[in-house]
């Protein structure tokens, strides 16, 4: 990727620079994990973090929670401030020990290949466009991941990574989703439950994302337009994928989960924006409503709004013959409305920890987790719904397997200017 200046908070040498520790590159690196593991005779486990934001500290705290033997070795981003907060928050809590006191730090477009090369196992939490060339990378590289969703923001990237992640369950490597519902326990009862006839044949689902505005970080003069889009990339759609596929996509997932993995044929929708309509908010929705359709005549409607001063709610209803499905509140009732089974409560069911634990163990137990199939297939679910409301027409599968949208900055990976596409307006806006 080209590279040519530097960030507003970076004002050091252009490129990716390494800004603390030695970067020599050792022979495990390319090894199979189970010979990397006893190298020298130590069973530390190296993680290193690309993406040094909110999740991904919370990823960072929550790999070295899992295996006492982890050791944080590597960290990457664009942005130095976050690298520096993201060591020094990590450093007040009670996985302090387990960073290396010589972590090394890497800056820049490219540094997600010089700290993967650090590293065993590599926590990808960055922004998700940036998403797929990293799992590429680590598949390249022979690296255990974890990966946060979505794993793409257009069909063309993330079928590479859906490649990639095919190539790494050849290779035995570790994937495991940021698609952190289907490592809650509660939610496994539930799951279980639907798939076992507790609700009989699914007919039709319904779930909802309702939440508030998301944070924004305002502008700088000294930012140019790549980092203000960046820094505030939860508003453009080349970046996050819109919030249908950033945000909603947990529940996209937990309905292809009750599905047993099956995906829609086609969908239509609507969506728009009525609340972010200033040119801060970039080129994304605040509101869509999309209904999908099986191939089994099963139906699935959603609908997710980010707004202020609105009721919230998040809820996944799974309709059968015989009842309904609470996914969220992990309950099932017939339909007369009785109660007829409820998840029984697990003390410390925490899914962001728990995805964790079950990686550092696959690992450790030589039977790596795999998760590469449906972390991409739902992802690419959320994009067929984006572009059916952005266009205003059906969209197949067929056609999301088949786009040529590929969403990437036309002038490269550069601080500088970066036009991007206007708001989508359906009927006028084309699927490619």
């Amino acid at each position: 990727m080209t590279d040519t200046t530097t960030p507003s908070s970076n004002q050091g040498p252009t490129r990716r620079q390494v800004v603390a520790g030695a970067t020599a590159a050792t022979l495990a690196a390319s090894l199979p994990f189970a010979r990397m593991a006893h190298a020298q005779g130590s069973d530390t486990i190296k993680v290193a973090l690309v993406g040094c934001g909110g999740r991904g500290t919370g990823a960072a705290s929550e790999a070295l929670h899992a295996d006492t033997g982890c050791k944080l070795v590597a960290m990457a981003d664009l942005y130095e401030d976050h690298l520096d907060q993201t060591r020094d928050n990590l450093q007040k809590t009670d996985v302090a020990k387990q960073i290396d006191p010589k972590v090394k730090k890497f800056v820049g477009f490219d540094s997600y290949k010089e700290a993967i090369a650090e590293t065993d196992v590599i926590l990808l939490a960055t922004t998700p466009h940036f998403r797929p060339m990293m799992v590429e990378e680590a598949v390249k590289q022979k690296k255990h991941m974890f990966v946060e969703k979505p794993v793409g923001t257009d069909p063309v990237n993330t079928l590479k990574c859906w490649e990639a992640s095919k190539k790494a369950k050849e290779l035995g490597l570790a994937v495991v989703s940021g698609l952190c519902y289907r490592y809650e326990k509660a939610k496994q009862q539930v799951i279980e439950q639907i798939h076992n006839g507790a609700i009989g044949q699914i007919v039709s689902m319904h779930t909802y994302y309702y939440t508030t505005f998301l944070w924004h970080r305002g502008n700088k003069p000294e930012w140019s337009e790549m980092e203000y889009q960046i820094r505030n990339w939860l508003y453009f759609n080349w970046l996050s994928g819109d919030h249908i596929v950033e945000q909603h996509i947990h529940s996209y997932d937990k309905c292809a989960w009750a599905m047993n993995d099956e995906y829609p044929v086609s969908c239509y929708g609507t969506g728009g924006r009525i609340r972010r309509t200033d040119k801060q908010f970039g080129n994304i929705y605040d509101h869509f409503s999309i209904h999908f359709k099986y191939e089994n005549d099963v139906v699935l409607h959603s609908t997710c709004r980010q707004m202020d001063g609105c009721r919230n709610e998040i809820t996944d209803y799974v309709i059968g013959e015989k009842g309904v499905a609470n996914l969220q509140s992990q309950y099932i009732k017939d339909h007369k409305g009785k109660l007829t089974w409820r998840s029984r409560r697990i003390i410390g069911d925490n899914m962001y920890q728990n995805e964790h634990d079950d990686l550092f163990k696959s690992i450790r137990d030589g039977k790596p987790i795999n998760n590469g199939d449906y972390m991409c297939k739902s992802t690419l679910m959320g994009i067929m719904g984006r572009e059916a409301a952005y266009t205003g027409q059906e969209i197949t599968w067929d056609q999301i397997m088949k786009s040529t949208q590929d969403l990437s900055p036309k002038g490269g990976y550069k601080w500088g200017d970066n036009p991007v596409d206007p708001v989508p307006v359906p009927g006028i806006t084309k699927m490619v």
